[in-house]
């Protein structure tokens, strides 16, 4: 008679352990959402995007002009830093044939000293020859004398040269990473709007931008165009002749790209364009915004006439030309050109007339 055992149960261990375990993990994680899903980032609105990108633009256009004046100031360093070398070479080279005119007076007073000078006038045949040579060297050495010094001069000189190259060198070191780092922070900046745009539709972006998605800059240019030819020349409403070139110029970049740190003739950032602008018109402007608000009198919004610069946010880091009727040219950032734009479209912070 066969005899029955009843199957004996295997413990949970090793391999299938493991994988029972993998698997009440793995369906954990899918009822909690660990799988990534539940964690997506959520789907923003178009209004959203547009608040997010145009607070990323407005840091981004903070971090430019930073970064315009710090290349401003890296520009003048080496500027001085260049020329400080130059003149340092040219003393040096003055240096160099002072010291070869003294060495080679030193190697003749060697040959000519192996004898006394009383010895040398007793032996002389002709004594009165003797004398007036030694008035000579007397005053010869004299003037060598004063080489000396004049050498002696050059060496202090050049040596102050030299430490003033020094302090310009960590200058323009010290505004080199500065420039890398503003650099770094807008590119982060712009990279991170991008990606914030690119989950738009065309049309949401268009409606977030302002633009028409296929022709940069044609949005702008039919703007322009609701203005007749002299008033957009500036020979109308300009209240003199160098605010009326600047508002023709700036007229005449309308459609132009946005890039940062830009300053003509094709492309601008923001207070690039408005000191090209006056560039056009004979006035040298400083690089910045934050520089710009003070290169003129300030003016009250209601005072505003074409040519006159406005400025916005509460760090001045947005500059446009106004150029009548409530409107500006102005490079707003790189999702959109040269173009006009409301004096209310941004946060106002002052106004200054240059011209």
């Amino acid at each position: 008679m066969a005899v029955h055992r009843k199957p004996r149960q295997r413990s949970m261990g090793g391999h299938t352990a493991r994988t029972a375990a993998t698997l009440a993990l793995a369906g954990a994680a899918t009822a909690t959402g660990f799988d990534g899903t539940g964690h997506a980032e959520p789907q923003l609105t178009p209004a959203q995007v547009k608040a997010k990108v145009d607070k990323l633009y407005q840091e981004a256009e903070a971090a430019t002009e930073k970064y315009d004046g710090a290349k401003e100031q890296a520009d003048t360093a080496q500027r001085r830093l260049n020329a400080l070398r130059d003149e340092t070479a040219r003393k040096q080279e003055g240096l160099n044939a002072a010291r070869n005119a003294l060495g080679s007076f030193a190697a003749a007073q060697y040959r000519d000293g192996s004898i006394a000078p009383a010895w040398q006038l007793a032996l002389s045949s002709h004594p009165d020859q003797y004398l007036d040579d030694a008035a000579f060297a007397e005053r010869a050495g004299d003037r060598q004398a004063a080489a000396v010094s004049q050498v002696r001069e050059q060496l202090r000189e050049i040596e102050q040269l030299r430490g003033a190259a020094r302090i310009e060198l960590t200058s323009l070191r010290s505004r080199q990473a500065e420039l890398r780092q503003q650099k770094k922070t807008i590119a982060g900046q712009l990279t991170e709007a991008r990606r914030l745009l690119a989950q738009l539709t065309p049309r949401q972006r268009t409606e977030v931008t302002g633009e028409d998605g296929g022709a940069p800059g044609r949005a702008s240019r039919s703007a322009s165009d609701t203005r007749g030819p002299l008033e957009q020349a500036g020979a109308v409403t300009a209240p003199n002749a160098r605010a009326a070139a600047a508002v023709s110029y700036a007229y005449a970049k309308l459609g132009s790209p946005y890039v940062w740190g830009a300053t003509g003739p094709n492309a601008f950032d923001c207070s690039g364009l408005v000191q090209a602008a006056y560039r056009s018109a004979g006035i040298s402007l400083p690089r910045t915004t934050y520089a710009q608000i003070d290169a003129g009198r300030r003016v009250s919004r209601s005072e505003l006439q074409p040519g006159d610069l406005v400025f916005f946010y509460s760090g001045i880091s947005h500059v446009g030309i106004y150029v009548g009727g409530g409107q500006m040219i102005h490079a707003p950032n790189p999702s959109a050109p040269v173009r006009l734009a409301p004096v209310d479209l941004m946060p106002f912070a002052g106004a200054t007339r240059v011209a």
